[in-house]
């Protein structure tokens, strides 16, 4: 992807080198034995800027996401409305279902992360009141594309929850960004946001975090309040699990379902399929087994660029997912 945008590669070899990406993916997915799988979003240039991607009324020069270890990625900033995607999600979902033979679950990004784009100083003549009521249009079309194509069920990227808590101590900008998200959620019946999730980590990015350093307690109890049926929670990494599996049964509705992370993106260490059994067992204590999922607790190279977690590790990963998450339903009696 790098040799392409410095203009080393042609559309047609990169495209080739596209499919055979997303071929292997699901093939390997689909050979750890998970009951619903993704493309791993191969073709995307990132799991935020996908809609955005060669649209002409961007500048370079946006919101800056400062990380850990000193490293930053920069959004764009939107110059002119009105604002629209370019691509959506069911483009990536429809590619897929020609190779997959399982159910696909299909990531989005939130309306939330896209709205960071609008310049504080505001765009003359297209307020900010217009642009959100453009992007709630363009988020809910996204997600409707997904659902109507067949995803077993859409993942709403929300990584900025933490790191609003982190730029907002006062948790303004965390209660802005829940009831924009609710605007889009607002518009799906109760059926269909039960195949509707939401997926929140402290960012994954060359093996650092954006906003780990942001108790998640500070997040959790707000997060629950977005009008979704599934929940994909971080919670390998979390230094204190039990207190944040406490958190999660007091403020879980008994309507949603709880997926936990049991592997860790950007630790280098595969874990065992009986580590894995035992985060279950541990999570089973909090969370009723009929709502109790598993996932990963992020991506594992969510933007094109980022070379830190090799495909055999990512899938190392997954199979001990999937492997200890068998061990912890027998166990269970499931």
């Amino acid at each position: 992807m790098q040799d392409f945008a410095a203009g080393r590669i042609a559309q047609a070899a990169m495209d080739e080198l596209y499919e055979r990406a997303l071929e292997d993916t699901i093939r390997q997915f689909e050979a750890t034995g998970s009951p619903v799988i993704t493309d791993g979003e191969q073709t995307k240039p990132s799991f935020v800027t996908y809609p955005i991607h060669g649209l002409e009324n961007l500048a370079p020069d946006g919101a800056i996401i400062q990380f850990a270890d000193g490293h930053v990625r920069q959004l764009p900033r939107l110059t002119a409305g009105p604002f629209r995607y370019r691509t959506y999600s069911d483009a990536y979902l429809t590619h897929a279902k020609k190779y997959a033979r399982v159910p696909l679950k299909q990531a989005v990004i939130s309306a939330s992360a896209l709205s960071l784009l609008y310049p504080q100083e505001g765009i003359p003549g297209y307020s900010d009141e217009t642009f959100l009521a453009d992007l709630v249009d363009e988020a809910e079309t996204d997600i409707r594309r997904c659902l109507g194509k067949g995803a077993h069920t859409v993942q709403i990227d929300f990584t900025e929850g933490r790191l609003a808590v982190k730029l907002d101590p006062s948790k303004n900008l965390l209660h802005h960004f829940i009831a924009l998200n609710n605007r889009v959620l607002d518009r799906f019946s109760e059926a269909e946001r039960m195949r509707i999730g939401v997926h929140t980590c402290p960012g994954g990015d060359q093996d650092s975090t954006h906003s780990a350093d942001v108790d998640y307690a500070e997040l959790l109890p707000s997060l629950f309040d977005l009008k979704v049926g599934n929940f994909y929670l971080q919670l390998a990494s979390e230094k204190d699990r039990r207190r944040v599996l406490g958190i999660i049964h007091k403020h879980a509705l008994p309507e949603h379902r709880v997926f936990i992370g049991v592997t860790d993106p950007i630790g280098s260490r595969v874990e065992s399929p009986e580590e894995v059994r035992d985060r279950v067992l541990e999570a089973a204590e909090f969370i009723p087994v009929g709502r109790l999922g598993t996932t990963d607790d992020c991506g594992f190279s969510p933007f094109g660029d980022d070379l830190s977690t090799a495909r055999e590790t990512a899938f190392a990963k997954i199979r001990a997912r999937v492997a200890g998450t068998e061990l912890a339903a027998r166990k269970l009696g499931l």
